[in-house]
């Protein structure tokens, strides 16, 4: 288990009813130790989905849990802020600040005592990842890959109780995205906190080697393990993801 990374949280726990523009989306799904990935077509619904555990968006009804209490709970008024609810999230592009090192990247939104203290905790979060020799790097110097670390070790430095992952190997070259996605693979395994993982990619899905959520219109439509699909793809879009030559 990492040093960065909390592990008391328990499962997440996500049934939501909500509305993004014409998008109505009604999901629902539990997470445990074992990364879930979702996939699905663009525009069904998969970012607002990840929002919506978040907290940037708000669902109109339903509940989202972590270790057994309530994030949010419609029917309970229940809605904890963002900055409240213990989830590390990594978008497709990252998001780092250009302005700022990789240390002052990661130390970006830690909580702590004094700058020393956030600080510190950036640099572990770096050493956690292989990625401490990147501390006094700015962005532009970053590969695609030492990118993605930076990105997850900022994630995980504020202790998150669950991880969310959008598109993680997206923004990749070609040529790099095998090793990063085994080197993704293997310390979300080792860390063991739930961890939603988007994609369009089947090789993404055989690497995590976990449940597979694939959400069309805003809804679920299947979830199995990827041989269930591969053996009974209910949709157009599920044959077309589990065809033979689809991964990269």
């Amino acid at each position: 288990m990492s040093a960065a990374v909390s592990n008391g949280a328990g499962g997440l726990e996500v049934a939501i009813d909500g509305r993004v523009g014409a998008l109505a989306i009604d999901v629902a799904f539990t997470v445990g130790a074992v990364p879930l990935v979702m996939v699905g077509p663009n525009g069904s619904g998969k970012t607002s989905v990840l929002m919506m555990i978040l907290g940037a968006l708000r669902p109109r009804a339903g509940r989202v849990a972590l270790g057994g209490e309530a994030l949010f709970d419609g029917a309970r008024g229940v809605d904890v802020p963002v900055q409240q609810r213990r989830i590390g999230y990594v978008p497709q592009r990252y998001a780092l600040f250009p302005h700022l090192s990789v240390r002052g990247n990661v130390a970006y939104g830690i909580e702590a005592a004094t700058r020393a203290e956030r600080l510190a905790r950036a640099e572990q979060a770096l050493r956690d990842l292989d990625a401490g020799a990147l501390a006094a790097r700015r962005p532009a110097q970053l590969s695609g890959g030492e990118m993605q670390r930076v990105a997850l070790a900022r994630a995980l430095a504020r202790h998150p109780g669950a991880l969310l992952l959008d598109e993680p190997m997206a923004a990749l070259d070609v040529s790099i995205r095998r090793d990063v996605r085994r080197f993704l693979a293997e310390r979300l395994r080792a860390w063991a906190i739930p961890t939603v993982v988007v994609t369009h990619d089947r090789a993404d899905a055989e690497a995590l080697d976990g449940d597979v959520v694939v959400v069309e219109a805003g809804a679920v439509v299947q979830r199995g393990r990827l041989p269930d699909l591969v053996a009974a793809p209910r949709t157009e879009f599920v044959r077309d993801l589990v065809a033979p030559g689809r991964s990269r």
